[in-house]
C-alpha cells in the first residue's frame, strides 16, 4: 500500500510542476512568437493555455474591437482568462493559425508597443487567409523578463483595409 501511494503522490507533484517557460519571454521577439503560437493550431489540438497566461502581467487585458450585428463600433475587453473561455473552444473546434506578416516597434526602456500585422488560417495547409488584421501588442520589462500588458486588435474590413505601411512589400 506504502508503494501505492508513493506511486500516486510522483503522479501528483509531476503534474503540479510548473514548466520552465523562461524562454518563452526573455525577449519581445520569443514574447509576441509565443503569443502567435499558443493559440495557433489544427482543429483538434489542445491549445497550451499555461503558457498563454505565463505571458501576460497581472491585469492584462484583451481588447477586441469591432462591429456588431447591428452595425456599431463597440469594444470588447477581457482577461486572459476571458479569451479563453470565450474562445478557446473555438479555435481547438474549428483550427486556427494566426501567423505574423509584418511587424513596427518601438521600445522605450522597459516598455514597448508592438504594431504586428497578421493574417490567420484554418489550418497550415491553406494559403489565402480568411481573416487579417493588425495586434497593437503593449509590453513591459521588469528587469527580469517581457509581459505581455495588452493585445487591442482589429480585422480588416471592407471599410478598413490594411495600410500599405503595415503589410509586406510583396503583399
Amino acid at each position: 500500500m506504502a508503494f501505492i501511494l508513493f506511486v500516486l503522490s510522483l503522479n501528483i507533484s509531476a503534474q503540479t510542476e510548473k514548466k520552465d517557460y523562461s524562454k518563452n519571454v526573455n525577449s519581445i521577439d520569443s514574447t509576441v512568437a509565443s503569443l502567435y503560437s499558443v493559440i495557433s493550431g489544427d482543429k483538434g489540438v489542445k491549445r497550451d493555455w499555461d503558457l498563454f497566461k505565463h505571458l501576460f502581467k497581472k491585469d492584462a487585458k484583451l481588447i477586441a474591437t469591432g462591429k456588431n450585428k447591428k452595425g456599431e463600433t463597440n469594444i470588447l475587453y477581457m482577461s486572459p482568462d476571458d479569451y479563453i473561455k470565450t474562445s478557446g473552444k473555438w479555435l481547438v473546434d474549428n483550427g486556427f493559425h494566426e501567423v505574423e506578416i509584418k511587424r513596427k516597434s518601438q521600445i522605450f526602456g522597459n516598455i514597448a508597443h508592438v504594431f504586428s500585422t497578421y493574417e490567420a488560417f484554418k489550418s497550415k495547409d491553406e494559403e489565402q487567409p480568411f481573416m487579417r488584421g493588425i495586434n497593437s501588442i503593449q509590453l513591459f520589462n521588469d528587469g527580469k523578463r517581457w509581459w505581455i500588458v495588452n493585445v487591442y486588435w482589429m480585422q480588416e474590413s471592407e471599410e478598413n483595409s490594411i495600410p500599405e505601411a503595415y503589410l509586406p512589400k510583396n503583399k
